[in-house]
């Protein structure tokens, strides 16, 4: 039997739609807003509330203890995919750390393999955050892995992910990172800057060869000054790519987050998380991929140097803090975790909006944005 979601607002790509009903059919997919429904109707009322498409991270480490350097397939597929679902999410790119080959090769074929079984947020890809970085800003990642990039690795990952693998990350300075990078791009994968300590120069060539995103801007890059643009430069100056951003507060400022969105235009900033394993649990002592990890006081940082380790943020609270920080508006918040996210790595043909025929996949918010409610497929799977 078709239902229909009454709200007070729907959040669809480019505009807002005031009352009314969501038609969902019988088979978990959208239909159309309509006005009026027939007196027999099944309804579910959200009156009071929003209707804002699945929340969709293209960059997260783990969550609720699991996290894709284990390469356990239940962690992945079941764990992290069936916690996500509280924070909103209903698509993810699992992501990567940097490693060997061969360790990234079996993460591949773990994902490439069992993608489909996810029993939560669905997965639509792997981000690789590494291996072909530079030292100076390897964050939270293992130097002894880094080097130039080899588009026959790239190619051996992707065979073993059977396509999947939607999305990898360079430092654009490293040597034969513009052929790397046109090979990639051609093949059909996007490519992010990061972790880099380029000149904006390099970065111009890596964004001319083809790159289109930049690995969480500010973090893990060189700086802008008055006399080298850098890293930072060029994420404001180069138009057409996407910056994601970290808004939890502690690895950017609300201040610097809100100069970015002026520069890029909040349609070219992607909301994301780069969360780690500890997302979801308690204070404590963890790891990220091969470093121990305190987290406490919101942050998940190195036990060696102190340095920010990803994060313990969750999606929907990164979109309602850029509303409450007065630098976004709520359809502009729910786009940039949504909408944008999906078209930077060209997943939106299956996810990021309210669209008649797509899955049914859909958030509840209240008017402060707080999370009330997750839906999958039409299906309620999650609840405050």
């Amino acid at each position: 039997m078709t239902t229909f979601i009454k709200a007070d607002k729907f959040f669809y790509p480019y505009a807002t739609k005031v009352g009314g009903y969501l038609t969902i059919t019988t088979d978990g997919k959208f239909g159309k807003h309509v006005e009026s429904i027939p007196e027999d109707s099944q309804v579910i009322d959200y009156s009071g509330k929003y209707i804002a498409p699945g929340l969709v991270d293209t960059h997260v480490h783990g969550y609720a203890g699991a996290d894709v350097m284990d390469n356990d397939k239940d962690g992945i597929i079941h764990t992290m995919s069936d916690a996500l679902l509280s924070t909103g999410v209903t698509s993810f790119l699992p992501t990567a750390l940097t490693a060997s080959y061969e360790q990234l090769r079996d993460i591949c074929q773990t994902i490439g393999e069992h993608y489909d079984e996810a029993t939560g947020a669905k997965i639509q890809g792997i981000f690789f955050e590494g291996p072909y970085f530079t030292e100076k800003y390897k964050g939270a990642q293992n130097a002894t892995y880094m080097r130039n990039p080899s588009f026959e690795e790239f190619q051996g990952w992707q065979e073993a992910a059977k396509g999947m693998l939607l999305k990898i990350a360079v430092a654009p300075e490293r040597e034969g990172s513009a052929d790397f990078i046109s090979k990639v791009v051609a093949s059909g994968t996007k490519v992010a800057l990061g972790h880099s300590d380029a000149t904006y120069e390099q970065a111009v060539r890596g964004a001319e060869a083809g790159a289109s995103i930049w690995v969480h801007a500010y973090n893990g890059m060189r700086g802008l000054t008055h006399r080298e643009l850098g890293m930072v430069g060029a994420v404001y100056e180069i138009p057409q790519t996407y910056a994601e951003l970290i808004c939890d507060g502690h690895h950017v400022v609300p201040k610097a987050c809100d100069i970015l969105m002026k520069q890029k235009g909040h349609d070219h900033v992607a909301l994301i998380t780069d969360c780690m394993r500890a997302g979801g649990e308690p204070d404590g002592d963890y790891m990220l991929g091969e470093y121990p990890v305190i987290v406490e006081n919101g942050t998940a940082r190195l036990k060696d140097g102190g340095n920010l380790a990803g994060s313990i943020l969750k999606l929907n609270d990164g979109l309602k803090n850029v509303v409450d920080w007065g630098i976004a508006s709520p359809e502009q918040a729910v786009m940039m975790a949504t909408l944008i996210p999906a078209i930077s790595v060209g997943i939106d043909d299956k996810c990021g909006r309210i669209k008649p025929g797509f899955d049914a996949d859909f958030i509840v918010l209240e008017k402060d944005l707080a999370l009330a409610a997750t839906y999958l497929n039409g299906q309620l799977v999650y609840a405050v």
